[in-house]
């Protein structure tokens, strides 16, 4: 088969280039850039180069192993478009943005194959055991961590969970949904509502990610401080491995042996391929208040976050940033002018400064409830010098809560390298990760006087620990993603040394995979081998995954 060279229409450029959707951009605004400018730097624009015109390399399929798939799944569902196979290339990191945006080709898959329901999905992987395809199982493509980017000159299928995205059923007596993988955020929500429920698992992917991708990364949501992370709302998933049909979870809780279910979720598709989940859901809030906070110092607001977690005061939404984003959140889009004045004035005279800000959040199902814990939780508050700045904050930071990815794209195209990176560990080891970690950014990232952003703020807590999520901002150009590649390895070797995890709620995908063995131990390792061989004999299942190549 040979393909023309193929050029993407506008609306598959946006698609395929920025998180956004067309029509939605986040810009600018004059205190943003001239913040920027100090801290930073003044970047090179990139503003929004197209994808280059692609010429996208012939399938190698076998004509055997693509009749046989066509059969699995109907011919018009096995895609081998030019600007299917590319779209379906990659995640969405820093690096994964300018390869797109670069049209890099590297990760094409041979096909794009679109099953509509388990026995298809099944079907499809006994095909690929056959012909050792590798299989890379795709929802939303959010993935930062390397998750869904398929393996470089290696043979392979994308499983695109596009036509498995139905609500199955709600069982409204027990509090149960069940759906198909390839449901999203938003679709699952309406469908929730519509009945007078709600699932609460709301991360900043949330508008593209799928409930398939979040049982296969482990992932927290905003509200997880009070809805729980994803891995503690699902009761039950079924999987499609090429060995056949593994189901894990039946009832709400169960001492026959190991907890299995723990074990699917976090694959990752390593094992195979999630095609239902079942979730514990909750009655749609019925009164809910959002406000902001200033704690003295973000050591301040640890200890006073610390307390609320250990209380179970925490509410549905407790997050808390450092100084340094802080004070980016001020600067870019907080109050200006006469406003700024007089609250600069308000925080200097309640003796807080530019200090630790504090979204705090309670959905509850009556006001009474709310006001009660309300109350409660700022009596701790109080004790730790931490005082209001109004509903609006939190109202403001609410509505706004997506729209980082969109900020994203933005500075992407102004021309700087913007990142993250995450992790979690004990309330006592806190501050020092958060020390080491900053510095790992800065050895690598800081030269010739010129200094990277680093800023970061407690997204989760629990009452033994909280996560951390650090951003980082820096001047992009020709040589900005081996500069941040690098910049990534010495923050990853870092924190498992310090008390942390690798991750906690990012995946570990291809990128982390070198750091699990420091976390989980060889044992650990060699168990995740033997249930990957087990269910996956012929090693198809998104290879470089978990486990090193040679380790699957």
């Amino acid at each position: 088969m040979t393909v023309n060279p193929h050029a993407p229409t506008p609306d598959l450029i946006d698609r395929f280039t920025r998180w956004g959707r067309p029509g939605t951009p986040v810009s600018l605004s004059g205190p943003a850039q001239q913040f920027l400018a100090a801290k930073v730097g003044v970047a090179i624009s990139t503003s929004g180069a197209p994808v280059a015109p692609i010429s996208v390399p012939p399938s190698r399929l076998p004509k055997p192993a693509l009749d046989a798939l066509s059969a699995a799944v109907g011919v018009p569902q096995v895609l081998l478009d030019p600007m299917a196979r590319f779209m379906h290339s990659r995640g969405m990191s820093y690096i994964d943005m300018l390869e797109r945006r670069a049209a890099d080709l590297t990760s094409v898959p041979d096909a794009v194959v679109q099953p509509a329901n388990h026995d298809e999905v099944l079907a499809v992987l006994q095909v690929c055991s056959k012909y050792r395809i590798c299989v890379v199982p795709y929802g939303g493509g959010t993935s930062v961590v390397g998750g869904v980017t398929r393996p470089a000159d290696v043979m392979g299928i994308v499983i695109s969970l596009d036509r498995l995205g139905d609500l199955i059923a709600l069982d409204e007596v027990s509090g149960l949904v069940r759906v198909q993988p390839g449901i999203t955020g938003p679709v699952l929500e309406r469908l929730l509502g519509e009945r007078g429920f709600t699932l609460g698992h709301l991360p900043q992917s949330w508008e593209r990610a799928t409930i398939g991708g979040y049982a296969a990364t482990r992932s927290a949501g905003q509200a997880s401080s009070g809805y729980g992370r994803i891995d503690e709302m699902i009761e039950s998933v079924t999987l499609a491995t090429p060995i056949g049909t593994w189901s894990a979870g039946r009832v709400p809780a169960s001492a026959a042996g190991p907890n299995l279910l723990q074990l699917a979720l976090g694959s990752e598709g390593a094992f195979g391929v999630i095609t239902e989940i079942t979730l514990r859901v909750r009655h749609t809030p019925k009164a809910c208040r959002y406000e902001g906070a200033m704690a003295p110092s973000f050591a301040a607001g640890i200890a006073a976050c610390r307390e609320l977690a250990q209380l179970g005061l925490t509410g549905a939404v407790l997050r808390l940033s450092d100084e340094a984003e802080t004070t980016a959140t001020l600067a870019m889009s907080g109050p200006t002018g006469l406003k700024r004045k007089l609250f600069d004035r308000y925080l200097s005279f309640r003796q807080v400064g530019e200090g630790a800000l504090l979204i705090l959040g309670w959905e509850e199902q009556s006001a009474v409830l709310l006001d009660a814990r309300r109350d409660a939780a700022w009596a701790v508050l109080k004790k730790f010098g931490v005082v209001s700045v109004g509903k609006g904050v939190g109202a403001a930071w609410k509505h706004s809560r997506y729209l980082g990815p969109y900020l994203r794209d933005t500075l992407l195209d102004g021309g700087y390298l913007v990142e993250t990176f995450e992790t979690a560990t004990s309330w006592n080891a806190l501050p020092n990760l958060y020390e080491v970690a900053r510095a790992a950014a800065h050895r690598v990232l800081a030269s010739d006087g010129h200094a990277p952003y680093v800023m970061a703020h407690i997204s989760h807590v629990y009452e033994t620990g909280a996560s951390i999520y650090f951003t980082v901002i820096d001047r992009g150009g020709p040589e900005a993603v081996a500069r941040w590649r690098a910049a990534k390895k010495s923050i990853s070797g870092a924190l498992q040394p310090a008390g942390g995890t690798i991750t906690h709620h990012h995946g570990i995908g291809r990128d982390h995979q070198p750091w699990l063995l420091a976390e989980i131990g060889s044992i650990g390792t060699e168990l995740l081998r033997a249930v990957k061989a087990e269910l996956d004999p012929a090693q198809i299942m998104n290879p470089g995954v978990l486990l090193r190549d040679a380790d699957s």
